[in-house]
Parts: C-alpha cells; structure tokens; sequence
C-alpha cells in the first residue's frame, strides 16, 4: 500500500509540474499567439477553397513573438518573424497602438509526398501592440535582418496624436 500512495504523490506532483508550466506557457504567450489568415489581398477571390491539406492545416493560430523595451529615449519592438521578405510587412502607428500587418508565404520542400506535422503558420496576419509611452513617428525607423523585425519608435515630448505608416530598410 505504502507503494501506491508514493505513486499517488508523485503522479500528483508531476501533474501539479505540468499546471504549471503550462499556465506560465500560457502568460507568456498569450499576445504572441496570432491569427493567420488564408494568404492574399483584399479584393482577390478567396483562396481558402484553392488550398491544399497541408496547406489548410498551416492557417489558424500561430506564434508571433514579441519583446518591447522601453528605455529612456526610445521604445524598441522586436517581432520574430522568419521566412519572410521586408516587403511582406506593413508597419503604421495609430495613437499608441504599434500594428504589424503582414504575410508569410507558403513554402515547400517537395511536391510529393506528404506533411506529417505542420507547426509553420502561414497567411496574413496583423499583431497589434500597446506602446508604453507617446512616441515621434517622424523619426521611427524599422529594420528586417535575420528573421527579426526591429522597430525602433523614439519617445514623444508631447502628446500629439498622427497616424504614420514605417518604412523598412
């Protein structure tokens, strides 16, 4: 009997393990996880129909992680985002709310055969963010290297409410 209440405990200690890892996974996460949404523009016919199984499997929720730092001087936002081109991001400031726009492409190693596990999300998506301070869209500046968006937004003196969109070098 001793035998099985050890097992008991440490059944229930390995569940109370999984909790919580689970609910930090969940805290940490839970403004990265993006909608993606079939790939193409607005106004083109919709291609959800057109896509292949594999293809379906990769549009849903997806991981977009993000980092804001908030120094003295400016607000910097780091977005992972591989496999994509700085052409297939749309940056624009509207009050304080940084949004992300974007579309990841489809890619794939071989025509044949077929995916067993599907993980990549692919599709547009839009991530919005919550800027900590008012910041000068005159001078913002964003750069894609290495599958990473940075976004560096310098601090406003004042209040003035603009709606600008970013370029990416």
């Amino acid at each position: 009997m001793a035998t099985l209440t050890q097992l008991r405990q440490g059944l229930g200690q390995v569940w109370d393990t999984v909790i919580e890892g689970w609910n930090k996974l969940t805290s940490r996460a839970t403004n990265a996880v993006t909608r993606f949404s079939p790939p193409g523009k607005a106004g083109k016919k919709d291609r959800a129909l057109e896509l292949a199984e594999s293809d379906q499997r990769s549009i849903g929720w997806g991981l977009l992680a993000a980092e804001v730092f908030d120094s003295r001087n400016k607000i910097i936002v780091r977005i992972e985002a591989p496999g994509m081109k700085r052409s297939d991001f749309d940056i624009e400031v509207v009050d304080d709310i940084l949004i992300i726009r974007g579309e990841k492409k489809i890619e794939r190693e071989s025509d044949k055969g077929r995916y067993h596990a599907v993980e990549c999300a692919y599709g547009s998506f839009e991530r919005a963010i919550a800027l900590p301070a008012p910041v000068n869209l005159d001078k913002a500046r964003a750069k894609y290297r290495r599958g990473v968006l940075k976004i560096e937004l310098p601090k406003q003196k004042k209040t003035l409410p603009k709606n600008m969109r970013i370029p990416i070098k």
